[in-house]
């Protein structure tokens, strides 16, 4: 949602004739949007939520977004209102990539784990419908009014995530260990964790903050899921730059209503919940009955993303080639209809199949998908206005369906060949022999616990 507001609320001439002394639209400096700086973030605080937690990461960095949101409400300059948005962005990027390794921390059922997954991917994409809403109807009458809107979310939410608890297993055992020595010093008791860290500091820091780098250059499957994800949510931020292109020449849209046109997006959002739900549903079946198919990791996310990437690309023909005089506002509005069903099914499936492949190491992947997607985010639509304008709105929309077609291959991909590139994973490896290092010591306890 506070993209959303960041999103349209920088095109309102309120704030421009504020800042800049001319409600002409500044592409240079708007266009930088929120995305440019999701980048930042996810590379430091992902990596350091697999080290010292989830709890303090996520707390003390919405803290942090709070007070800068906050400060661009008070904003005193274009500048300073642009360095605060910087801030802004790099902690509210926190969530996005820390989630999933939090769910994994909490469900060990991949079924639980999924469906979680599942609300939370829907809860986000109906942020960036509701906030262009809201922006577009609060920014005429003060610049600063969807900020406040924002910020007084952002109160609300901090009492829920005052009360956040750790997740983390080893942050757990670690503070459990570290009471009992405390309680009673002759106890020299330490986790695995603390056994391990026998490298300094800044060395662990490096190979922490490495991680997703590593990950992004190594593994075939962060690899190819960042730059599909990446693709789908730059189209996202190109379409959001290419409606004011497109509905108030074309039909005489006022801000508010442009804001509107948002809302089949969400729509289709719901269906594809409703999508995975079945489909989970199904898949259970299949399991009961015991299924081959039904125990490979691909079949368990996979099929939502094949279905989800035509859908997408068809979003993209059908508000391409409906928008025109001739034809009723409402038929290219619900175009973001299948766009949003693809939207959300891809996110769901691919991201769901990134925390089930990598589980504690999945916060690391979520931070490279994130940095990739935001880059690419926040580069391409500054190709939005040239391009709309030398092409059209139709070939505009079909160059960016063409391009998310293209890339549909990439499930069918890891169906056939995922099991494969996951067997000759590193980071695989390290996490099955973390599997039998735990399961060795439950069964270990267990006879202990018997014998005595």
């Amino acid at each position: 949602m506070i993209l959303g507001i960041h999103t349209i609320g920088l095109n309102s001439k309120n704030l421009l004739s504020f800042f800049l002394g001319s409600p002409r639209y500044s592409t240079g400096s708007a266009e930088l949007d929120l995305p440019g700086w999701y980048m930042l973030g996810p590379l430091l605080f992902a990596p350091l939520s697999e080290r010292y937690g989830r709890q303090i990461i996520l707390q003390s960095t919405f803290a942090g977004f709070t007070v800068f949101t906050l400060a661009a409400c008070l904003a005193p300059n274009w500048p300073a209102f642009n360095i605060f948005r910087l801030v802004i962005g790099t902690f509210a990027s926190t969530p996005i990539s820390v989630i999933g390794g939090l769910y994994a921390d909490l469900y060990s059922s991949a079924i639980c784990r999924g469906r979680a997954m599942a609300l939370f991917m829907a809860a986000t994409s109906f942020g960036p419908v509701c906030g262009p809403i809201i922006s577009g109807y609060l920014s005429p009458y003060r610049w600063n009014w969807p900020f406040w809107f924002a910020l007084i979310f952002a109160g609300l939410s901090c009492v829920m995530i005052a009360f956040l608890p750790e997740t983390f297993g080893p942050t757990i055992l670690k503070r459990r260990a570290l009471k009992i020595r405390k309680e009673n010093p002759s106890i020299d008791i330490h986790t695995l964790t603390e056994l391990e860290m026998t490298t300094t500091f800044i060395e662990d820091m490096k190979v922490t903050l490495a991680r997703p780098f590593r990950m992004f250059f190594r593994e075939a499957i962060v690899l190819f899921s960042c730059l599909y994800l990446a693709l789908v949510y730059a189209v996202f931020y190109i379409f959001l730059q290419a409606y004011p292109l497109i509905f108030p020449p074309i039909y005489g849209f006022s801000l508010g209503q442009e804001g509107l046109a948002f809302v089949p997006i969400a729509i289709g959002a719901c269906i594809a919940c409703c999508i995975y739900l079945c489909w989970d549903a199904y898949l259970r079946a299949a399991k009961a009955r015991n299924a081959s198919w039904s125990n490979r990791e691909e079949f368990r996310r996979l099929p939502l993303a094949c279905i989800g990437g035509p859908f997408f690309s068809l979003g993209c023909f059908w508000i391409g080639w409906t928008a025109r005089p001739t034809i009723p506002w409402i038929v290219p509005v619900l175009g973001g209809i299948p766009w949003g069903i693809g939207y959300l099914l891809l996110f769901m499936s691919m991201l769901n199949y990134l925390v089930d492949s990598y589980e504690i190491y999945s916060a690391s992947a979520l931070a490279a998908s994130t940095c990739a997607r935001s880059l690419l985010g926040a580069v391409l639509p500054f190709a939005t206005t040239p391009m709309y304008r030398t092409l059209g709105v139709a070939w505009s929309c079909s160059l960016v369906g063409f391009l998310s077609l293209a890339m549909c291959v990439v499930p069918f991909a890891f169906i056939k060949y995922g099991d494969r590139i996951r067997a000759s994973s590193r980071f695989c490896h390290e996490l099955a022999a973390r599997k039998r290092e735990v399961e060795a010591r439950e069964v270990g306890d267990s006879l202990r616990g018997e014998k005595v």
